[in-house]
C-alpha cells in the first residue's frame, strides 16, 4: 500500500482543521463527538493525527469536517 505524502504530510487540510476547530473553541474531544453525532467513527487521536499531517483523511471525512467546522470545504483544502 503506497502512502501518499504532501511535502512531509500526508494531508493539506490538518492545519486548517485545527485552525477552525479553535476558532470555535473545541478541543480534539468535542470535535470528535460532533463527528460522532453525523455518523463519522472518530477518536480524539485520529484527530491529532489529521492536525499534524500524520493521517490520510478521506473525502468524505473532508466534506463532513467542514459541515461540522462550519467553514468551506475548499478553505479547508488551502484553496481560496
Amino acid at each position: 500500500m503506497k502512502f501518499y505524502d504532501h511535502p512531509g504530510k500526508r494531508n493539506v487540510c490538518g492545519d486548517r482543521i485545527r485552525e477552525a476547530r479553535l476558532r470555535q473553541r473545541l478541543s480534539q474531544t468535542d470535535l470528535c463527538r460532533k463527528l460522532q453525532l453525523v455518523g463519522i467513527g472518530m477518536n480524539r487521536d485520529c484527530i491529532s493525527k489529521i492536525e499534524s499531517g500524520d493521517r490520510f483523511v478521506a473525502d468524505f471525512e473532508v466534506i463532513t469536517m467542514a459541515d461540522v467546522l462550519e467553514v468551506p470545504v475548499l478553505w479547508l483544502l488551502g484553496i481560496e
